[in-house]
C-alpha cells in the first residue's frame, strides 16, 4: 500500500511547524522567504544561482523593495533563513515547498515561458524525501497545475505523498513586504483537504487578523491573478484613452478621473493619466492571457486586452511627439529625464515606459541626462548610451526640456524655484500628472501633460 492510499497526513518535523522551502529567489521568491521567516518559519530559498545564493546568503539583496533588505539581514542572521543551490537539501529539508520561479514571455511570442516553473516541479518532487506539499505562486497560464500536478505525482519517490496546490501572489511592487505579511486576500486552489489544512497553518497570523481565504479549484486560482491584472491593465488604458480625447477636445484629465472616481462602483484608483504601465507583471501577462485564451479558441473573448495593450504603448509616442512639438529638431538638444523605474520605490525597469521614451529621444539624437533615485543602474545595464547622473541638479542642469517620467516623491514635491536656475529653457512634461501646472506656468515655465489640452491646438469637434 503506498502512502496515499494509506492517507497518512504530511508529517512535521518535531518543532511542530513545518519547514518551508522557496524555490527561485528573485523578486517573488525572496520577499516570500524573508516575510515567511519573519513569521517565524523555518526557511530554506533555492536557486540555480550561486551567485544570486551567495549574495541572499550575506544578507545581500540583488534589488530594490523597501523594508525587505532589513528583514533578509535579520533572519540570515539568525539562522531562520538560509539559502542554497541544492535541490537535494531542499528535498530532505522541507515540508512544504513554494514554486516562485518565473514565467517570463517567450521571445518573439507573447505566451508565457512555463519551462523553469516545469523543471522546479519536477526537481522537487524527485528531491522530497518524504510527504510534501508544493505550492505553485508564479503566474502561469490557466491549465497548468492540473498538467504540474500530474507531473509531479510523476516524478515523486515511490512511497511519498505529494500534495499539490495553487496560491497566487499578488505583491504590489513598493509595498511586497507589507503584502506578504498582511495580504488582502488569500486564494487557494486544490482539490487536497490535505494542502488546504496545512496552508491554514502556515497562514495562521493572517486567518487571525480575519483575512479572507478562498478555497477553489486550480483553474479558478490561476484566473484570480491574470484576471486581477487584466483588470487594472484595463482600467489604466481606458483613463488613458480619454486622456487622448481631453488633449484634443480641451479639458483636464486629473479633473476627468476625480469626477468619476466618486462613483464607489469606478473608484478613483488606478484612473491617474500618464505614460502607462509597466514592469514585469502587467504587460506580459495580458499578453499571456490573450495568448492562452487564443488557443482554448476565445479569440474573440479577450480581444479588448488587445486594444489595451495598444493603447498603454501609444502613451509613449505621445511623450515623444510632445517633445518634439517643443523642441523640434531634436539632434543636439539636452533633455533631462527623471525617472526610469515602471514605478516609484522600485528598481525595476522591466518594460519600463519611462526608460523606453528615454531610449527614444536619445535614438532620435538628443543628449539624454537621466536620474533615478534607485534604477540608475538597472536602467544602464539595459540602455548604456544615456548619461546617469546622481541627483536632479545634475540631470537639469542646461536642459532644454525636462521629463518628469516617474512619479517618486522628489520629482512630485519639485518645485519650480527648485530648478528653474539650472535649466537652459523653462520647458517641462509631466508624463505622470502629478506636479501643479498654474503654480509652472505662474513661474514661466512651458509646461505640458498628457491629458491636458495644448495650448492653440484647435480641435475639429464639426
Amino acid at each position: 500500500m503506498t502512502a496515499r492510499e494509506a492517507g497518512h497526513p504530511i508529517r512535521p518535523l518535531s518543532s511542530g511547524r513545518p519547514k518551508l522551502t522557496v524555490i527561485g529567489t528573485g523578486y517573488l521568491g525572496a520577499t516570500h522567504a524573508a516575510s515567511m521567516a519573519e513569521l517565524g518559519f523555518e526557511v530554506l530559498g533555492v536557486d540555480v544561482d550561486p551567485v544570486k545564493i551567495d549574495a541572499l546568503s550575506r544578507g545581500e539583496l540583488p534589488f530594490y523593495e523597501p523594508g525587505l533588505s532589513e528583514l533578509l539581514r535579520k533572519h540570515t542572521g539568525a539562522g531562520r533563513l538560509r539559502f542554497t543551490t541544492s535541490m537535494e537539501e531542499a528535498g530532505v529539508f522541507g515540508d512544504v515547498h513554494f514554486i516562485a520561479v518565473g514565467t517570463p514571455q517567450k521571445a518573439g511570442e507573447t505566451s508565457a515561458d512555463m519551462s523553469y516553473v516545469t523543471a522546479a516541479v519536477s526537481a522537487i518532487a524527485a528531491a522530497a524525501t518524504r510527504n510534501s506539499l508544493i505550492v505553485g505562486k508564479s503566474t502561469v497560464p490557466v491549465g497548468s497545475a492540473r498538467a504540474l500536478n500530474a507531473l509531479a505525482q510523476q516524478h515523486k519517490r515511490q512511497g511519498v505523498r505529494i500534495e499539490f496546490a495553487w496560491n497566487p501572489e499578488f505583491l504590489r511592487e513598493g509595498f511586497a513586504v507589507e503584502d506578504t505579511l498582511r495580504p488582502d486576500r488569500l486564494v487557494v486552489g486544490t482539490d487536497s483537504p490535505e494542502a488546504d489544512r496545512l496552508l491554514r497553518e502556515v497562514y495562521a497570523d493572517a486567518l487571525s487578523r480575519d483575512t479572507p481565504f478562498i478555497l477553489t479549484d486550480f483553474e479558478t486560482a490561476e484566473l484570480v491573478k491574470v484576471a486581477a491584472n487584466a483588470f487594472l491593465a484595463t482600467k489604466i488604458s481606458f483613463i488613458n484613452a480619454f486622456s487622448e480625447v481631453t488633449e484634443t477636445v480641451g479639458g483636464d484629465i486629473r479633473t476627468l478621473a476625480d469626477a468619476i472616481g466618486y462613483d464607489a462602483r469606478i473608484g478613483r484608483r488606478f484612473l491617474n493619466a500618464g505614460v502607462g504601465f509597466g514592469g514585469g507583471c502587467l504587460p506580459k501577462d495580458i499578453r499571456a492571457l490573450q495568448a492562452r485564451i487564443g488557443e482554448l479558441g476565445l479569440e474573440r473573448t479577450m480581444s479588448f486586452l488587445d486594444e489595451v495593450d495598444k493603447i498603454n504603448l501609444r502613451r509613449r509616442d505621445r511623450v515623444v511627439h510632445l517633445v518634439e512639438e517643443l523642441l523640434g529638431d531634436m539632434n543636439g538638444k539636452r533633455i533631462a529625464v527623471l525617472g526610469t523605474s515602471f514605478k516609484p520605490d522600485s528598481d525595476d525597469v522591466r518594460d519600463s515606459p519611462a526608460l523606453d521614451i528615454a531610449g527614444r529621444l536619445y535614438t532620435a539624437g538628443a543628449e539624454v541626462c537621466v536620474f533615478d533615485p534607485k534604477a540608475n543602474e538597472n536602467s544602464a545595464k539595459r540602455f548604456p548610451r544615456l548619461d546617469y547622473v546622481d541627483s536632479t541638479e545634475a540631470a537639469v542642469s542646461n536642459a532644454d526640456v525636462v521629463l518628469l517620467l516617474t512619479e517618486w516623491r522628489t520629482f512630485k514635491d519639485m518645485k519650480p524655484g527648485d530648478i528653474e536656475d539650472l535649466v537652459k529653457h523653462r520647458r517641462i512634461i509631466d508624463g505622470r500628472n502629478v506636479l501643479n501646472r498654474v503654480d509652472w506656468e505662474n513661474a514661466g515655465w512651458t509646461f505640458r501633460a498628457l491629458g491636458l489640452k495644448v495650448p492653440g491646438r484647435l480641435a475639429d469637434v464639426s
